[in-house]
């Protein structure tokens, strides 16, 4: 398999990871029926050998399949075919992403608004030092680390610890769901644009903007989503392996 560039969401090109590559592949493979639904996927050995990928890649790209509703993991088993898609809405930890975005807006959106009139200097300071933490970072591990921590932040800055006890009770379903849009959407600088968005309207202290930041950066989430999770109009690959 030898897949380039690919498009996100109409925008700019972007150069396809190995973990892609090989998740388009086992994903288009279990799509047009090569592994039928009950399927056993081969070994990870034999993945990695056939794929010509590391085993930290190859893993990448299983839990994406699971995480996609089309694979289960069975300990001491192997990986199963469950569904031959296409999923339309994939599972963060404990919660599906409809529920966790239905969530978030009525949340998040409204939290924003609360933080754009009741922050402190304090939180302006800390969630202006996680931005420009966010914006330097390459590691994608670090970033969602940071990523959760800020609009956790942002929670804090409206002043009232019950909106910032919903955000640590689904934080790690949106640790998870940043991880796959990141990986599989490069949606890693189009975020750092959107959170400074909604921390300049926070410094303007402006209700309006802060809700209009939030609402629209909710937005790119479901469209980047819904792109990933929507069948790939790829050509079929070829068998081969992506460069690791």
């Amino acid at each position: 398999m030898n897949l380039s560039d690919s498009q996100t969401g109409g925008s700019v090109p972007r150069r396809v990871s190995a973990m892609e590559a090989v998740l388009n592949h086992l994903r288009s493979a279990i799509e047009r029926g090569d592994y039928a639904v009950g399927d056993k996927l081969p070994s990870e050995a034999e993945l990695c050998r056939r794929l010509e990928v590391s085993r930290p890649v190859l893993r990448e790209a299983l839990r994406a399949l699971q995480t996609m509703g089309l694979t289960a993991s069975r300990t001491g088993k192997g990986t199963f075919v469950i569904s031959n898609g296409p999923v339309d809405d994939p599972t963060f930890g404990d919660y599906a992403a409809s529920d966790l975005l239905e969530v978030r807006r009525h949340v998040e959106i409204p939290v924003a608004g609360y933080a754009a009139v009741r922050r402190t200097p304090e939180d302006l300071d800390h969630l202006a030092h996680l931005l420009e933490r966010m914006e330097r970072e390459t590691d994608t591990t670090a970033w969602v680390a940071m990523d959760t921590l800020f609009h956790l932040a942002v929670a804090q800055a409206a002043a009232n610890p019950v909106f910032r006890k919903v955000i640590e009770e689904i934080r790690d379903a949106l640790a998870r769901q940043s991880t796959f849009l990141n990986e599989l959407g490069g949606r890693r600088e189009q975020s750092n644009r959107e959170h400074r968005a909604i921390v300049e309207a926070l410094i303007d202290g402006s209700e309006h903007d802060a809700v209009e930041a939030m609402s629209h950066h909710l937005d790119r989430v479901e469209t980047t989503l819904t792109d990933i999770v929507r069948p790939p109009r790829t050509d079929t690959p070829t068998e081969g392996g992506p460069e690791a």
